[in-house]
């Protein structure tokens, strides 16, 4: 079995500034997703005295935080998300095939790196990259596949995802 490629997406860098006796000293933060754009996806926040070291700690972070989201025919959600983590608050609506990614930058990022192709994203409330990264990487590991509600009720797939005539 061979080990898929890991895609790293730099969402935010931010530059913290210390004043001591002698002057400033600078320090960096970095947010960084990781996914192999096949359902794995992993987010971290990292802070060191350079740009390159912060870089690679929140990357090597994210790839130890690999979580998988259910995706439906690969491309999209299997249902619309609505949820709010901290003060950032995130709508994921799955789209029909040819949509693309419309989503903020963060929100993109994320969609990216984990394979989704068509979505349609809002992000209401905050606007801090860190509170709708985690916000958005709450919703996608909420959802549910039919698969895994099939289980929970204790139904076969085909029951689960029948088809409703009116």
């Amino acid at each position: 079995m061979e080990k898929k490629e890991l895609k790293e997406k730099l969402i935010y860098i931010n530059r913290i500034t210390k004043v001591v006796k002698g002057g400033r000293r600078f320090a960096f933060s970095a947010l960084m997703v990781v996914g192999d754009q096949f359902g794995k996806l992993g987010a971290a926040h990292a802070k060191s005295k350079q740009i390159t070291d912060a870089i690679k700690k929140a990357s090597d972070l994210a790839k130890r935080r690999l979580v998988h989201i259910p995706l439906k025919e690969g491309r999209t959600l299997h249902h619309d998300v609505v949820i709010k983590k901290g003060s950032g608050k995130v709508i994921l609506r799955s789209a029909p095939k040819g949509t693309g990614i419309i989503a903020s930058g963060a929100i993109r990022a994320v969609c990216e790196v984990a394979g989704i192709k068509d979505i349609v994203a809002k992000s209401l409330g905050s606007s801090n990259s860190h509170n709708v990264v985690r916000a958005c990487m709450k919703g996608l590991t909420s959802q549910f596949s039919p698969k895994s509600i099939s289980y929970l009720r204790g139904k076969k797939i085909s029951e689960t995802t029948a088809k409703v005539n009116k």
